[in-house]
């Protein structure tokens, strides 16, 4: 492992620690880990899909648009890799998507029309409450390392734990009722990132970075400046201060 990929999943796990002594925003949390598996392994980009207390899947975070409209898809058709992992509680591996066009039809499709050929899925779970998965998707043909697998698969272990993390006890109802309110912000998020979208003329992705950048700013919570946004107590154009910087990155 090189210096700054050590760096790296040392920054990950202390930043996943630290959420389990302290209050934290689940979706900052949740995007964050899905940023750092796109960085640190060897993928293009991450999705994380929770199930609620119905045991329904939804998507809650990913690393990018592209990602998240694919994961999206996997829902609504009811098939694709992400699925499986969660039904079995197993990890899946899929190094060529192309060769499992017989097994999910319509999402490899959609995957390989997105660009990614490659698809790997671990679970997460809390004992023997599979809460969902955590899907890694790449740009190139081939299984991922296994030191690559268990990097991820111990991210989404202390995902998990911070998770249901706090003075929800550890039972499957109150497990499903934190997901829930998880949920609910995810839902309050893309209604924000939408609305930062039509106001700044901007695209998802962007909208996501003026939101993080603006809660991070002004150090508070994620949800505090989606809901801000929903129910109008914080304008749009406020946010969109630092628009201008934002369009630079995404340019480069």
């Amino acid at each position: 492992m090189n210096s700054n990929r050590e760096h790296g999943v040392t920054e990950a796990f202390v930043r996943l620690a630290n959420s389990l002594v302290g209050e934290f925003d689940v979706i900052e949390l949740l995007s964050g880990l899905t940023a750092e598996c796109a960085q640190l392994l060897d993928i293009a980009s991450a999705g994380l899909l929770l199930a609620d207390e119905r045991g329904v899947l939804h998507v809650v975070a990913a690393s990018s648009e592209a990602t998240r409209l694919l994961e999206v898809f996997q829902l609504q058709r009811e098939e694709g890799p992400c699925l499986d992992c969660f039904r079995t509680g197993q990890p899946v591996r899929v190094a060529d998507l192309e060769e499992h066009s017989g097994r999910w039809p319509q999402f490899v499709d959609v995957a390989t029309s997105a660009g990614f050929v490659s698809v790997h899925a671990v679970p997460m779970r809390l004992r023997t409450n599979v809460l969902g998965t955590l899907g890694l998707f790449g740009s190139r043909t081939g299984a991922l390392d296994d030191d690559d697998l268990e990097l991820a698969q111990a991210l989404a272990h202390v995902a998990s734990i911070a998770l249901i993390n706090g003075p929800t006890p550890p039972d499957p109802a109150a497990i499903g009722a934190r997901l829930s309110s998880t949920l609910r912000n995810r839902a309050s998020l893309e209604q924000a990132k939408g609305l930062l979208s039509y106001v700044g003329d901007l695209d998802m992705d962007q909208a996501f970075t003026a939101l993080r950048g603006y809660a991070r700013e002004h150090g508070v919570a994620l949800s505090t400046v989606t809901d801000g946004l929903v129910q109008r107590t914080l304008n749009a154009r406020t946010v969109l201060e630092n628009v201008a910087g934002i369009r630079h990155e995404s340019s480069e």
